[in-house]
C-alpha cells in the first residue's frame, strides 16, 4: 500500500509507478516533455492545486490517490512512461541526495516599533511578507484591489495589520496609505504586480501594455515618491521593489512584462543613488518562479512559443515564504550598507 498523500512533493509521486505514469501524461498531451515538470518537484499536489489556477485540477489529485493505492492506471487517462536515463544523469560515484526542505524561523523583535508598507498584500508574496512582519514585531499597512482578502488577512493577523482597500495605480492611493500609517513609513515592499501574456511586440495588446506597466511601474513609483519625504526627514527608511527574473532577462516573459521589471530596476537604482547618504536605502528582489497562483493571461502564439524554450532551465519553484526570507531581510535594519542591491532569489536560474 502507498504511503503518498496530496501533502508529498511531486518527485515523490513520479517515482511511483501508476502515478507517475499519469502525472507524465500531462505535459505530454501539451506537446512537451518531462522536463516540464523539474521546476515543481519540490511541491505538494495541494500547492499545485493551489497555485496553477486550474491547470492542476482538484479532481486529478483523487485520481492520482487511487493510482497510488491500486496501482491501476484508470481507463482513458493520457500517461507517458518514465523516459530512459540520459548522459545528463549524475555521473557515476557521485551520490547527489534529497535537498533538505527549508523551514521558516522568525526572528523576534526584528521590527518592533516599525511601521511597514506591503503592496498586493491579500495573496501570494505579499501575503507572506506581511504575515512574516507582523509576526517579528511591526505594524504593517496591508495595500491590495481585494477587500475581502485583505479582511480574511486581518483577522488572521490582528491589530497589528490594518487593511488599505486601494488601487495602487491611482495617486490618491497613495495619501490612504500615508493616512493609514499615521505619516511615518520606516519601509515599504512594492510587491503588487501583474503578468503579461508572453506576447513579443508585434503581438503587444494595448490593453494588456497599459495594465502592466500601471501597476508594475506607475504604482511603485506613486508610492516611493509618498513615502521618501516622510523617510527623509526622520534620517531614513528601507524601500523594497519586488522585480522578477524578467528584470535580468529577455526570455523570461513578454514585451510588456520584461520592459516594466527592467524600468523598476531603473527606478531602484536611481532612487538608490538619489538618496545615497540620506539613510533611505532602496533595493530590490527578483524571484524567479514561485508558486503564488498568480493570474496569467492565455500565451500569445508567437512569444509563449518562445519563452517556454528557456523555462526549461527553470530550477525550481519556490513558495511564497522563502521569497519573504529574502524581502524581508531588504526591509529590515540588518539590511546596513546594501542600496542599489538587485538581489536574484531564484535558485540560480539567473546565472544559467
Amino acid at each position: 500500500m502507498s504511503n503518498l498523500t496530496p501533502a508529498s512533493p511531486l518527485r515523490d509521486w513520479l517515482a511511483h509507478p501508476a502515478a507517475g505514469q499519469i502525472l507524465r501524461g500531462m505535459p505530454a498531451s501539451q506537446g512537451q516533455s518531462e522536463e516540464a515538470l523539474a521546476p515543481a518537484l519540490g511541491l505538494s499536489l495541494e500547492q499545485l492545486v493551489e497555485m496553477s489556477g486550474g491547470k492542476f485540477p482538484a479532481e486529478l489529485v483523487d485520481v492520482l490517490v487511487t493510482a497510488a493505492a491500486t496501482g491501476e492506471i484508470p481507463e482513458g487517462v493520457p500517461t507517458t512512461p518514465p523516459a530512459a536515463a540520459t548522459s545528463a544523469a549524475p555521473q557515476p560515484g557521485i551520490e547527489i541526495g534529497t535537498p533538505e526542505p527549508w523551514t521558516e524561523h522568525i526572528t523576534p523583535g526584528r521590527f518592533d516599533g516599525q511601521t511597514v508598507v506591503v503592496t498586493g498584500a491579500a495573496s501570494g508574496i505579499g501575503r507572506a511578507v506581511a504575515s512574516r512582519v507582523v509576526r517579528e514585531g511591526g505594524r504593517v499597512i496591508a495595500v491590495d484591489v481585494t477587500g475581502d482578502k485583505l479582511a480574511t488577512l486581518a483577522q488572521e493577523l490582528g491589530e497589528a495589520l490594518a487593511p488599505v482597500t486601494a488601487d495602487i495605480t491611482e495617486p490618491s492611493a497613495a495619501d490612504a496609505v500615508l493616512a493609514a500609517a499615521g505619516g511615518r513609513v520606516d519601509a515599504l515592499a512594492n510587491v503588487a504586480g501583474v503578468m503579461d501574456d508572453d506576447a513579443a511586440v508585434h503581438e503587444v495588446d494595448d490593453t494588456i501594455w497599459r495594465r502592466v506597466m500601471r501597476i508594475n511601474v506607475d504604482g511603485p513609483m506613486f508610492l516611493m515618491r509618498a513615502v521618501v519625504p516622510g523617510m527623509l526627514a526622520a534620517g531614513g527608511g528601507r524601500i523594497v521593489n519586488i522585480v522578477s527574473e524578467a528584470a535580468l532577462r529577455g526570455s523570461a516573459a513578454g514585451a510588456a512584462y520584461t520592459t516594466s521589471k527592467h524600468a523598476l530596476v531603473g527606478l531602484t537604482k536611481s532612487s538608490a543613488y538619489q538618496y545615497a547618504g540620506t539613510g533611505v536605502q532602496v533595493n530590490a528582489v527578483a524571484p524567479g518562479a514561485v508558486a503564488t497562483g498568480i493570474q496569467v493571461p492565455p500565451g500569445a502564439p508567437y512569444g509563449s512559443a518562445r519563452t517556454a524554450k528557456m523555462r526549461v532551465a527553470i530550477p525550481g519553484l519556490a513558495r511564497a515564504d522563502e521569497l519573504a526570507a529574502s524581502i524581508t531581510f531588504l526591509l529590515s535594519r540588518d539590511a546596513v550598507n546594501l542600496n542599489g542591491v538587485i538581489l536574484p532569489s531564484d535558485g540560480g536560474w539567473s546565472v544559467a
